[in-house]
């Protein structure tokens, strides 16, 4: 197989590290980005060139930023798949939030997508193909109490998602995006054991999903026929 490249966002660790590690197991050239936690890219960052002798870049800086990816991307000349992964929550009452933490959520979960596609898909027209995979959440279809700004950033994922798709599959570019259920991450930090437990009670499959779950899927996604497109695909155990 050609070397291929891969950009993955929010990679230095939980879903993005796992994604990172099952493409570069596959023999992908990767770029890893993160925003604050550059010493765990920088670690995975070794840890995949060691294990599996694969070129990978890093890049560190807000994807929720333009400048920043245009920054980013003036770096990259050919790429294959985007995995749009990046991602941050927020719990509480809406009427309770901060303007200012509306727009981070916005920002770090949507309109750092429509950066990374706004740059990628020209690369991707040269070769006419690519793979978008848009990382993504239940509660971008079912809405979460407590997570209101959250589930309207999947929410605009997912309508983003299947409209680009339509819009790309003339050029041979397919978007998808995962839908994750309670995937064991740090993001899950803030319930109990008590809370995690009661939620594992209402999963068929009876566990969490682990961030290799994810990884796998999106592994698949990226070698898949080109006929699925504009798909979001579950992936919570039976959950919703």
């Amino acid at each position: 197989m050609k070397e291929k490249t891969v950009l993955i966002t929010g990679a230095s660790r939980g879903i993005g590290a796992a994604i990172a590690e099952a493409f570069a197991c596959e023999g992908y050239s990767l770029v890893i980005t993160c925003k604050e936690q550059e010493n765990l890219l920088f670690s995975l960052q070794e840890k995949l060139q060691t294990l599996y002798s694969t070129h990978c870049s890093t890049f560190v800086g807000d994807i929720g930023d333009f400048e920043t990816v245009k920054k980013m991307f003036s770096s990259i000349s050919s790429l294959d798949i985007v995995i749009n992964n990046a991602g941050i929550s927020y719990a509480g009452l809406l009427h309770e939030m901060e303007p200012e933490e509306w727009d981070r959520i916005l920002r770090t979960n949507l309109t750092s997508a429509f950066y990374c596609c706004k740059f990628a898909i020209p690369l991707m027209l040269k070769k006419h193909s690519g793979k978008i995979i848009q990382i993504s959440s239940v509660w971008g279809t079912h809405g979460a109490s407590m997570e209101a700004a959250y589930s309207a950033s999947k929410g605009g994922l997912h309508s983003l998602t299947k409209a680009l798709a339509k819009e790309l599959s003339p050029s041979n570019i397919q978007v998808n995006a995962i839908a994750c259920g309670l995937i064991d991450t740090d993001m899950n930090a803030c319930y109990t054991k008590e809370e995690l437990d009661e939620l594992i009670f209402q999963i068929p499959a009876n566990r969490m999903g682990k961030p290799y779950d994810v990884a796998k899927l999106a592994l698949s996604l990226a070698s898949t026929t080109n006929y699925l497109t504009g798909q979001i695909i579950t992936l919570d155990g039976g959950w919703m």
